[in-house]
């Protein structure tokens, strides 16, 4: 598969119409950055105690709109079975790692610094791609990657409201992201349990830890004692948000499915520009400095060229190895 290699992200991609990829991205991208604004009302303008029990929510939300589809026939997954643990390694412990790591680092930081180092999501999301799917990419690529890390290392060095908790969680969140991207491509496979498949039992398999985690670290009784469970406006955005997650899961799943871990990134990368911006509008948390504003726009503008790279490579026409590889693809 040498050749393949090379163009890893066209070999991906060529498996499946450009409209399919397209609006799986608009749709990942959209999910996540309602998911993201709602996520941050409820932990920082109503200071809900539990990102936990929040996490409980999306999951549960999750379990319940996949199996009444099932039983409706709306969706297919294969039945549970002794294998799909296996199957599913590591994935289920990405998975809840990922969840809880990004709502604990939600709470913690301003939007505009939460996205920023985000960005380091990219290049771990590479190198994972390179050691475990055995891609290679451009220098012009590289390139890019570095003047995103630039950025982020300016933007977070001058980030006047400076929070090492809020700043480990999201770093941790970076790797779980990427290792989540790279892990589903490499797990959703029609022939074993399918994009349904992955969400329902990642769900399952970690909803019950989880809630033993909240029980055991008080997150739990924070949640059952709040006092804005009364307030109308605060239930329906919980609601909204455990929806919202499930939504997230699934997009990104769907956008993984019809692209890569690459280009699901990517599309990460480019609705965070919007996200940071408007936290500085309306976030209410944000301390300017213009060092911290500097290295922002160069994380952006890297983030920009990324995207623009990418985009273009995508639309080149494959390589005969490239197209051999695409089409074992879309027979799996």
């Amino acid at each position: 598969m040498s050749p393949g290699q090379a163009a890893g992200e066209e070999a991906d991609t060529g498996a499946s119409p450009a409209l399919p990829r397209v609006l799986s991205a608009l749709f990942y991208g959209t999910c996540s950055f309602l998911t993201v604004l709602v996520n941050k009302a409820l932990l920082s303008a109503y200071s809900f105690p539990s990102p936990v029990f929040l996490g409980i929510g999306q999951m549960a939300a999750t379990i319940l709109i996949l199996y009444v589809s099932k039983l409706n026939k709306i969706v297919h997954f294969p039945d549970f079975d002794k294998s799909i643990p296996v199957k599913l390694f590591p994935l289920p412990l990405i998975y809840v790692g990922n969840h809880l790591s990004g709502l604990s680092s939600t709470s913690k930081l301003s939007l505009p610094m939460f996205t920023v180092l985000r960005k380091f999501t990219i290049p771990l999301t590479l190198l994972l791609e390179i050691i475990i799917l055995g891609k290679r990419y451009p220098l012009n690529i590289i390139v890019s990657v570095f003047a995103i890390i630039l950025g982020a290392f300016i933007a977070a060095g001058s980030d006047l409201s400076f929070n090492l908790e809020g700043y480990i969680f999201v770093l941790l969140n970076d790797i779980f992201t990427a290792a989540n991207g790279v892990y589903t491509k490499q797990k959703i496979d029609p022939k074993e349990l399918g994009k349904y498949g992955v969400l329902f039992y990642n769900a399952c398999f970690m909803v019950i830890p989880t809630v033993i985690i909240s029980f055991s670290t008080g997150d739990f009784q924070q949640a059952t004692h709040f006092q804005h469970w009364t307030n109308f406006l605060f239930v329906f955005q919980f609601i909204l948000s455990c929806f919202l997650g499930f939504l997230l899961m699934y997009s990104t799943v769907l956008c993984s499915h019809y692209n890569s871990a690459l280009t699901t990134t990517v599309v990460g990368a480019i609705k965070n520009i919007s996200i940071a911006y408007i936290g500085m509008l309306i976030g209410g948390d944000y301390i300017f400095s213009m060092l911290n504003f500097v290295g922002l726009n160069i994380c952006m503008a890297g983030g920009l060229r990324y995207s623009f790279l990418t985009l273009r490579g995508n639309s080149k026409p494959a390589q005969p190895g490239d197209e051999e590889n695409a089409l074992q693809m879309s027979k799996s």
